[in-house]
């Protein structure tokens, strides 16, 4: 069993490193490699560049070795992903002497606690997998069944924080997976205000619920059916909203840009 624990810990941290000198050497083409590189920053081939550094060594070593093979692998990525931080901070040695984000919030909040909070915020990824998912299996078909509208995924889900003068080592990393998740994360939202103003267009009956949804859901305050209004008023509602519509234009959520901007000819955008 602890072979197969140090096993696991070995390829996980291979496939990272290795992974690594992949994307720096496409940085040595030239031209070639950075038009590589930078499809290689959105989606979809970001999908499998972030799939590769998160959870394919971890599920592969689970496929294989079990909860051993799982434990091992984790263990392995974050070795792996240490090394190249260490590796990158030595060949910048300029930038990490200079202002770092991590210098700041260490003074602010103390070196272990700062450090241990960045690794709890990384039990949050498999949360993030499940949302990014959901984007690819759950919501496609509701643009076909419901006429939602389609969005190209790669103007949410990309990376660009690595262009960032001065931005190395721990700093890096961590600003790549915030740039991921946010995209992830914003995407999903975006998406989920179709499903709600579709659906469910009922403001909530607690006012400091609705106050906190409207960051995320703009419709709660001043479109949604009140809580003391009747299922006549939400059938009203949804009838003004999407019935009588061109077939052509999607049956997007009530603030989204299609239903209050024109294209050049005064016609509404189809998508």
């Amino acid at each position: 069993m602890l072979n197969e624990f140090f096993i696991s810990l070995a390829i996980a941290c291979g496939a990272v490193l290795a992974g690594s000198l992949v994307l720096h050497g496409l940085a040595l083409l030239g031209p070639l490699g950075k038009r590589i590189l930078s499809a290689c920053g959105r989606a979809p081939l970001l999908d499998f560049i972030v799939a590769w550094f998160t959870i394919v060594p971890a599920i592969a070593m689970a496929i294989v070795y079990g909860w051993i093979g799982l434990a091992g692998a984790i263990l392995g990525q974050v070795i792996g992903m240490t090394l190249w931080c260490w590796g990158h901070e030595l060949t910048h040695r300029k930038a990490v002497k200079g202002a770092r984000i991590v210098t700041v919030l260490n003074r602010v909040v103390g070196r272990p606690r700062n450090h241990a909070a960045l690794w709890v915020t990384s039990i949050a990824v498999p949360v993030f997998w499940v949302v990014r998912i959901g984007e690819w299996i759950v919501y496609p078909p509701l643009i076909w069944l419901v006429r939602f509208p389609r969005y190209p995924m790669g103007q949410w889900v990309n990376v660009s924080r690595h262009k960032f003068d001065g931005l190395v080592g721990h700093d890096l990393i961590w600003c790549l997976y915030c740039d991921w998740m946010t995209g992830v994360w914003s995407l999903g939202s975006e998406m989920l205000r179709n499903v709600e103003s579709f659906w469910c267009p009922i403001r909530f009956l607690d006012d400091k619920k609705c106050a906190n949804c409207s960051v995320d859901f703009p419709d709660v305050i001043n479109e949604w059916t009140g809580p003391d209004g009747s299922m006549e008023d939400v059938a009203k509602l949804l009838s003004e909203k999407y019935e009588g519509r061109d077939p052509k234009q999607r049956n997007t959520w009530f603030g989204h840009p299609d239903r209050v901007q024109l294209t050049v000819d005064g016609k509404p955008p189809q998508d």
